[in-house]
């Protein structure tokens, strides 16, 4: 495979891009480097965009089917990259991670219900959870040397409480954590014997970065396997956000069959053609466009995290495990989080995430997409630090 190109810079303006173009709905201002929603600035491996524009070329987008052949290099996607085997009835298709979140919480809970997370963690999980009537319980992390733990006697405390379903994180977002066997088998067992339900946001599980390597919970144990739903999607990986496309891994036929009830009651169907067709050439033929990125993502990571040790000794950022997210810990600057915000707007003309989006323990924190080629990764860190300065 020829090289890839991760250095081109790619004009995503006047594309509808959430990021791009929304900047003024977000931030106030359209006079702002963008890096913050998660998605990449990078184009897809060349197959995912060949194998959409021949669906386009057949010129016919009649009522669509996803075909076992999707389900198959699903299959065999998780078995060589995680080393995680299952049946191919375990799968269910959706539009997306969040909407299946939230069908797993109205198909496996009752309004009322507790619903446990970590914190800070990933935005729509505290979302989810309310916007369906339950009620939300959560751990917070232990952040210990400039990296995240988990707190097994809280985590275990709350799980007392009678709390009926856990969303798991992993890789964590924004920490970038990835959370070894022994911390998931200590969350299963103890989710397991308070028969508490797990669901599994595994999004960035391709994303991870040697010698770190993603385990599916699901995957250590039967007993994890029988109450444990999977999420997993192309949308990180091969940045395919906009074609709406992801699977629930889902062995247990009961939660299975409870899940496919509620997306019926909901109208869901099945995934458009573009969504079918790229999530099959991702699987199929984007391995060896992402073993090319991951060296540069990581790079990336290393560039950002040398230059704001240099330049910004206040700022503490965390070096992730996986993602292409870097949080940034801010708080020996002394400054609120709104004046974070206003000095990363209006000095640095910079659009990152605050921490306060993601929970309890995000105050004082800032999240950064490094995702991008690297002259717009130096820009940004340059802003950063006329931001600070």
């Amino acid at each position: 495979m020829d090289r890839i190109d991760f250095d081109k810079v790619v004009d995503r303006s006047n594309s509808h891009s959430v990021k791009w173009d929304f900047t003024k709905n977000v931030f106030g201002t359209e006079d702002v480097l963008p890096m913050w929603v998660a998605d990449m600035d990078f184009h897809p491996p060349e197959p995912v965009i060949k194998a959409l524009k021949d669906r386009i070329d057949h010129g016919v987008f009649g009522y669509t089917f996803v075909p076992f052949s999707v389900t198959e290099a699903i299959q065999d996607w998780m078995k060589k990259r995680h080393d995680c085997e299952f049946e191919k009835s375990s799968i269910v298709f959706s539009e997306g991670v969040v909407p299946s979140i939230s069908t797993a919480i109205r198909a496996f809970t009752e309004k009322g219900d507790k619903v446990l997370v970590h914190s800070p963690v990933y935005t729509p999980f505290f979302n989810m959870v309310k916007n369906n009537g339950r009620t939300l319980v959560t751990s917070s992390l232990i952040y210990e040397n400039n990296r995240y733990e988990l707190d097994f006697a809280d985590f275990a405390a709350k799980l007392k409480e009678g709390v009926k379903m856990f969303i798991l994180c992993n890789p964590h977002n924004p920490g970038g954590r990835v959370w070894t066997k022994e911390e998931l088998e200590k969350l299963g067992d103890l989710c397991v014997e308070h028969d508490c339900l797990i669901v599994s946001d595994e999004i960035h599980s391709d994303l991870v970065f040697e010698p770190h390597v993603h385990i599916p919970i699901a995957s250590i144990k039967d007993a994890f396997k029988e109450v444990t739903v999977t999420f997993v999607a192309p949308s990180k990986t091969f940045n395919l956000a906009g074609l709406q496309a992801s699977a629930a891994i889902i062995p247990n036929k009961e939660l299975k069959a409870k899940f496919k009830e509620v997306q019926q009651q909901q109208g869901f169907f099945t995934l458009n053609a573009f969504a079918i067709a790229g999530m099959e050439a991702a699987y199929r033929e984007g391995e060896p466009w992402l073993e090319q990125l991951l060296p540069y993502l990581n790079e990336n990571m290393e560039t950002a995290t040398n230059f704001i040790e240099e330049n910004l000794p206040a700022l503490k950022p965390m070096k992730a495990d996986a993602t292409y997210l870097l949080w940034i810990d801010c708080r020996e600057l002394g400054l609120s989080d709104e004046e974070i915000k206003e000095k990363l707007l209006y000095k640095g003309k910079l659009g990152l995430e605050p921490g306060t989006k993601y929970g309890e323990g995000g105050e004082g924190f800032v999240r950064m997409n490094l995702a991008c080629p690297r002259e717009t990764l130096n820009e940004g860190l340059e802003r950063l630090k006329r931001a600070f300065s």
